[in-house]
């Protein structure tokens, strides 16, 4: 027995001295050290000796099994060592090569655009509201004084869900005007930009869909001059000091008198060019005193309170606001356009 266990130690030491891998190891582990091992078989054999034997067998085994179990733990220890260093080796990174560029986004030049009229806004103490796509027609069309054969109420011109008319893709963010009179306290300042769906076709300044800013104010003795004091304002902060602006008689059902403010033509200066159709100007917005009737609407004593309100189309203030010549580009994604901004 002492022969067959030097044996054992013997091969065994050498077996895992040379192993190269982990599956042989583990081959090598059950061999001699499980419990149909090699070892095993021999340390069976103990029952056959003398009781003057069995001590002295019994130490030399354990001395064995103790030797075979350090170099077992040995060469797992270095393979697991090689193994790592063969991992850090085709890991390995060369800091001298030059990084990879990360492509950083940029905001879109609308929403630039709106987040400047934001801005200028809430700085007049202006509170933004939010409202849905999806209206019903006597927010967009009734309570605005736009009655029944209007012609912005037209099939040809607004989007609707149901044949009586009711349900609608909103043709402008007003709505928002009336939402804000029913559930806000007065006074009310507010803007309301969104997207707004009108049966338009594409060119150089118009779009099925589209942006608007919606504003609006009532208040105690408001008139024509606190509209265009402030609109004036909103061009010079948006375009520059100095800015050239026009104010035209016009009519909206939901104003009374009405107007519309338009901005001198960034591209030509005013000369005439594709751009503005050759007139010189850029319709920018839609404003006017708040109609009496909707004010009575909403349950508003006009002969106590006044008001004003506008809507702005978001592209054509970005065309003016980026010296934009398509309309069209804001919409059609080219990077090429988007990364000058």
């Amino acid at each position: 027995m002492k022969e067959q266990l030097a044996k054992i130690r013997a091969e065994a030491l050498s077996a895992f001295e040379s192993v190269r891998d982990s599956a042989a190891l583990d081959e090598l582990r059950v061999k001699y050290l499980g419990k149909k091992g090699e070892l095993t078989a021999v340390l069976k054999q103990m029952g056959r000796l003398s009781a003057e034997e069995r001590p002295a067998m019994g130490q030399l085994a354990n001395e064995v099994r103790a030797a075979l179990e350090n170099a077992l733990d040995a060469a797992s220890h270095k393979l697991e060592k090689a193994a790592m260093e063969l991992k850090l080796k085709a890991e390995t990174v060369d800091v001298t090569i030059p990084g990879k560029q990360v492509r950083v986004g940029r905001r879109h030049p609308m929403n630039t655009a709106l987040e400047e009229i934001k801005d200028i806004f809430i700085g007049m103490g202006f509170t933004v509201l939010d409202g849905p796509e999806i209206e019903l027609a006597e927010l967009n069309f009734d309570r605005l004084n736009a009655e029944e054969g209007h012609p912005s109420r037209d099939w040809s011109d607004t989007f609707y869900f149901d044949e009586d008319s009711r349900v609608m893709l909103r043709s402008q963010t007003s709505p928002m005007q009336v939402r804000a009179m029913d559930s806000m306290e007065l006074p009310i300042r507010i803007i309301a930009p969104g997207r707004v769906y009108r049966k338009d076709e594409v060119d150089a300044t118009h779009s099925p869909m589209f942006h608007q800013v919606e504003g609006m104010v009532i208040d105690k003795n408001i008139t024509m001059a606190d509209l265009k004091g402030t609109l004036n304002t909103l061009a010079e902060r948006l375009f520059g000091q100095g800015t050239v602006t026009r104010f035209r008689p016009h009519h909206f059902p939901f104003t009374e008198p009405s107007c519309e403010m338009d901005v001198q033509c960034h591209k030509c200066g005013g000369v005439g060019c594709p751009t503005c159709k050759g007139e010189g100007w850029i319709e920018l917005l839609g404003a006017g005193m708040i109609h009496p009737r909707v004010l009575e609407m909403a349950g508003i004593d006009p002969e106590e309170w006044s008001g004003w309100a506008f809507g702005m189309g978001l592209e054509r203030t970005a065309l003016r606001r980026f010296k934009i010549a398509d309309m069209r580009l804001i919409f059609e994604n080219d990077v090429r356009f988007l990364e000058q901004f």
